[in-house]
C-alpha cells in the first residue's frame, strides 16, 4: 500500500522546509510559458522528505515515495491509488488515466519522493509525459547527485525543469526549532546547540537524537538548562559507525 503523508503537527519551520515550500510556490505560479518541474536535492539526513510532507499539506499535493523495487508498472498503479482513480489496464492505459485526473486537478502539484529510483529504473521520460500532458506542476526530490544523473540520462526531462534547489545542512537556528518543538521545556543554551550542529554534521535527524540525550542528561541532573559547560566531554551521536573491539 502508498504510504501516506504524514501529519505535520511536529515539524519544525526549518530553512529546508521554507526552501521546499518556495520552489513548490514556483512551479505552481510559473508563467504559463514556463516549464514546471521543480527538483530538489540533497544529502541523506537533510530533512528533504519532512519539507516536502509540510508542502504537501499545505497545497494538498499529491504525493509519492517509490519504493526502490518500483517497476513502472506500479509506480502507475500507486500513482493513480493516489489521485483517487481506479489502478486497471495497460500501463499504457493507466498513463492515460492518470494524465486525465492530473488535468482535472488544477493548482495541486504532484510531489515524487525518492526520484533515484525512478531514474535508476528508467521511467522518469513516464514522469516527463504526466507534466507535459496534463499541465501539472511536479517537484522531485532525490540525493545530491540527482541533477547530474537527469543530465546524462534525459535532456527532454532536464529541459523541463524550472529550479533546482539544494538542501542545506542544518545550521543553529534550525537546531533551535527543533529543541522548541521537542523539548518546550528545556533550554538548550546556545554554545551546545552549535557543538550539536557540528558533531551532527548539520543533519536534524542526528540533532534530534542528540536533544534527546541531552533532555536525558538533564533530566537525570535536575536541569532545566544545558550549555556546553554542564553537558562537558559526554559523547554525542556522529552516525560514524563504531570501531572494531579487541577480542
Amino acid at each position: 500500500m502508498q504510504k501516506s503523508v504524514p501529519t505535520v503537527n511536529t515539524t519544525a519551520m526549518l530553512a529546508n522546509v521554507a526552501l521546499f515550500s518556495e520552489l513548490v510556490s514556483r512551479v505552481l505560479n510559473r508563467k504559463p510559458h514556463l516549464p514546471g518541474i521543480g527538483v530538489f536535492h540533497g544529502f541523506s539526513g537533510y530533512g528533504k522528505t519532512c519539507a516536502a510532507t509540510f508542502a504537501a499539506h499545505k497545497t494538498r499535493a499529491f504525493y509519492l515515495e517509490v519504493g526502490e523495487s518500483w517497476t513502472k508498472a506500479k509506480f502507475c498503479r500507486h500513482l493513480l491509488i493516489e489521485l483517487g482513480v481506479e489502478p486497471k489496464g495497460t500501463i499504457a492505459d493507466m498513463v492515460d488515466r492518470a494524465i486525465e485526473a492530473l488535468a482535472m486537478t488544477a493548482g495541486r502539484p504532484l510531489i515524487v519522493d525518492e526520484f533515484d529510483h525512478v531514474v535508476k529504473r528508467g521511467y522518469l521520460e513516464t514522469v516527463r509525459e504526466l507534466h507535459d500532458k496534463s499541465g501539472t506542476p511536479v517537484v522531485i526530490i532525490g540525493e545530491e547527485l540527482l541533477p547530474s544523473k537527469i543530465a546524462q540520462v534525459s535532456e527532454r526531462f532536464h529541459g523541463r525543469v524550472l529550479d533546482w534547489v539544494p538542501a542545506q545542512p542544518a545550521d543553529v537556528e534550525d537546531a533551535d526549532a527543533l529543541a522548541a518543538l521537542y523539548h518546550p521545556h528545556l533550554t538548550v543554551e546556545r554554545d551546545l546547540l552549535s557543538h550539536i550542529v557540528t558533531k551532527s554534521g548539520g543533519r536534524p535527524r542526528r540533532i534530534c537524537v542528540n536533544l534527546e540525550k541531552v533532555q536525558a542528561f538533564a533530566d537525570v541532573e535536575g536541569l532545566d538548562a544545558v550549555g556546553v559547560k554542564a553537558w562537558g566531554d559526554r559523547p554525542l551521536f556522529t552516525g560514524a559507525a563504531p570501531a572494531r573491539r579487541a577480542a
